[in-house]
């Protein structure tokens, strides 16, 4: 049900002038014709006597409203008691300021803020983007982070104090802007403008479910994943708190439905990057719809998903795929013919192929030439989430390297290089042999590890390039279990760094 606002939304003056009657069909305000795109918002809050008029019978809709009349009005709508406050230390607001418990009750729950050089300015002109920065905190909207390149506005730039609450409220279908490209935030919002944000954001604001991170005598929350099954289901959005010198104002994770279904929920205390070692939790949302009403429950859960292994090849590689068998690394057949489909990772082409437990395998792409390719799959869980970690790995067991023809990099034609010293004991990692008479090396490959096999005589010149020479080759060799990988690339130096 809508909170009915409890506000008179006029300048200071008007806020004591009781609303003037009007007969069905008359203008409420002379000066609020129909045809004004806030005109329904102003009757209809002015219907809830939400806000009064003049005593002329007008509005002014064009007028602005002052810092400290915006604090007076949110502090209405909200229904706060501003009796108790402490003093926010605005070095510009006395008590003996109209504005003042409302502006301290607001600076005290974080819902306004003042300048840099400690005033508050209660007489300037609240901008649009102020007004943007209040809504949000003042009806706890989600907190969506919203990427710059879903940026409508051209007006609105990253980085900027109320560039995310701009957005917000814009996703949020609260406001289009000035226009569809502008949305003119350092201009002073009219008292139309005001009434119909305010009306928009009452009847815009989600139904929601919050987490906090003291719910799980956490400190914060410092991660989410809300993406992993059905995305869409529902969007969660993370609420930082703030150090004050009352200690932590605690985290928020606010679920937000969107469609009836099961999504997956994940979060935690402690870096992402490494989120097994640290404190979370895994949930999955049910959202349903009843009577218009939505409701959120969670499942907590410790399930994981069949997990998408993908077989890097080109796209035509994928067209001739015959089958894949899979075993494990000791070789024990699992199957003669796993199920796979193409996919594609970035821009990428594979084959993928389902894990459903942790491990190391080996899969076996089978082409309908005859060719056998074998992959190394390695399946981590991750407690943390929904899926595995999987790393996979192509076996390449010798590879070679013509310094003669080696695309962007060779040596001028004819050239031949001299000498050249290998590790000692590099060949517990590959075997480097070169090719008698030529410039190409060959490498095989015996464990993981990676060495420079260096010219020492000589700064050998890449051709068409004035200052980066061949210093020798170099080698480095991958290893997942028994399949390993190894490849052999010039070792240059950039004599302009």
């Amino acid at each position: 049900m809508k909170k009915l606002f409890t506000a008179l939304f006029a300048l200071l003056l008007a806020f004591s002038f009781p609303l003037r009657g009007s007969a069905e069909g008359e203008l409420r305000f002379s000066d609020v014709p129909a045809t004004k795109h806030f005109a329904e918002s102003v009757n209809e809050l002015a219907e809830r006597n939400v806000i009064g008029g003049y005593p002329d019978g007008t509005f002014k809709p064009g007028n602005p409203i002052t810092r400290g009349q915006a604090a007076a009005i949110i502090v209405k709508l909200l229904e706060l008691d501003a009796e108790k406050v402490k003093d926010p230390g605005f070095k510009d607001i006395t008590q003996a300021n109209g504005y003042y418990k409302a502006i301290a009750l607001l600076a005290e729950k974080e819902i306004i803020g003042g300048y840099a050089d400690g005033r508050y300015g209660p007489n300037e002109p609240i901008t649009r983007g102020q007004m943007a920065s209040i809504l949000v905190k003042a009806f706890d909207l989600p907190r969506y982070d919203i990427p710059q390149h879903e940026n409508p506005f051209k007006d609105v730039k990253q980085f900027v104090s109320h560039t995310p609450n701009i957005l917000i409220i814009h996703r949020l279908g609260i406001t289009t802007g000035t226009s569809p490209t502008t949305f003119s935030p350092n201009a002073s919002i009219t008292r139309g403008q005001a009434a119909k944000l305010m009306k928009a954001t009452e009847e815009g604001k989600p139904q929601m479910k919050t987490l906090l991170a003291s719910d799980f005598d956490w400190k914060k929350i410092e991660w989410f994943k809300d993406d992993e099954k059905n995305p869409g289901v529902f969007k969660a959005a993370l609420v930082t708190g703030r150090k004050t010198s009352a200690g932590y104002t605690g985290d928020r994770l606010q679920l937000v439905p969107l469609k009836e279904g099961t999504g997956t929920l994940s979060f935690g205390e402690g870096s992402a990057y490494f989120p097994d070692e640290v404190k979370h939790k895994k949930y999955y949302v049910h959202v349903t719809k009843t009577d218009g009403e939505w409701e959120m429950t969670l499942e907590e859960t410790d399930d994981l998903f069949l997990t998408a292994a993908a077989l890097g090849m080109t796209l035509e590689q994928t067209k001739q795929v015959d089958r894949v068998s899979l075993t494990t690394m000791d070789n024990e057949k699992l199957t003669d013919s796993t199920s796979f489909k193409h996919c594609k990772t970035g821009a990428l082409d594979n084959i993928c192929i389902a894990i459903d437990k942790p491990g190391q395998y080996i899969a076996t792409v089978h082409y309908k030439d005859g060719e056998e390719i074998r992959y190394g799959i390695e399946a981590k869980q991750q407690t943390a989430h929904f899926y595995y970690y999987i790393r996979t790995l192509q076996e390449r067991k010798t590879h070679s390297v013509d310094l003669n023809n080696n695309n962007q990099y060779s040596v001028k034609p004819g050239y031949k290089i001299g000498t050249y010293d290998i590790p000692k004991g590099s060949e517990e990692i590959a075997v480097v042999t070169r090719e008698k008479g030529t410039n190409i090396f060959h490498a095989e490959a015996k464990r993981a590890g990676s060495f420079e096999v260096i010219f020492p005589d000589e700064h050998v010149l890449v051709y068409l390039h004035s200052a980066v020479y061949f210093e020798g080759v170099e080698l480095d060799v991958l290893q997942l279990g028994k399949i390993l990988r190894v490849t052999v690339q010039p070792y240059l130096h950039d004599y302009w760094m």
